[in-house]
């Protein structure tokens, strides 16, 4: 077993709970047309899907293009403002970081979500500068699940896929994860759907909370 060096993490549901943010952003442009605001419960899983996945949730499949992106951007545009008001680490995600760097290996983030969001709110929460590297959607041509964004997350940690272990709690994440050539586990902390089947995504592993992770990460440190 090649020994691990570095841990990426995907950023909405596996490394913050974003959650709270982004469904106030979807209640928010709910409001500006009238309707009343849905539960966290129900949002959650759609959190995943980005803000066009969330605002179908919002206000249906039956929007023409259009209106679809344009309330999209409405929300993002909400968002943007409103980043990290609710939105903290997991619970046990800054003590697994910290781990991390206290046995010498690295940690870094891997997201579909833009630049122009997943900075700033890296930023608010003091992770900016403590990240072996950052890698949006925006900044490669293809994302997840294809496994550019890994491989260029590798290039920036100057570590190899074969050193890494990515963590995310989306179908797309351990995909991308294997086809990058990297071990793999799923955060069913995260947003998964409850119809969702984690055990059939070929992860190495799947873990119920971040401190598991570190258990994970003992076996390849040995």
């Amino acid at each position: 077993m090649i020994p691990l060096r570095c841990v990426l993490f995907d950023l909405d549901g596996t490394l913050l709970d974003t959650l709270p943010d982004l469904a106030f952003a979807l209640n928010a442009v709910r409001a500006e047309e009238g309707l009343e605001p849905l539960p966290l419960a129900l949002i959650r899983p759609t959190v995943s899907h980005g803000a066009r996945g969330m605002v179908r949730l919002g206000f249906g499949e039956d929007q023409d293009e259009t209106t679809l992106q344009r309330r999209a951007e409405r929300l993002i545009g909400i968002y943007s403002q409103h980043l990290a008001e609710r939105t903290c680490l997991f619970d046990g995600v800054a003590e697994v970081l910290k781990a991390i760097q206290s046995q010498g290996q690295l940690w870094g983030v891997v997201t579909n979500k833009r630049r122009d969001l997943t900075w700033p709110l890296l930023k608010q929460l003091g992770l900016d500068k403590k990240a072996a590297c950052v890698v949006c959607g925006d900044e490669v041509p293809r994302p997840k699940p294809h496994p550019e964004a890994l491989w260029l997350a590798c290039q920036r940690a100057q570590v190899e896929p074969t050193e890494c272990v990515y963590v995310g709690d989306a179908q797309r994440d351990i995909e991308a994860g294997r086809c990058a050539g990297m071990r793999t586990l799923v955060a069913l902390y995260g947003y998964l759907a409850e119809d969702s089947d984690p055990q059939s995504w070929g992860a190495d592993g799947l873990v119920e909370s971040p401190y598991q992770i570190l258990a994970w990460l003992k076996t390849w440190t040995a």
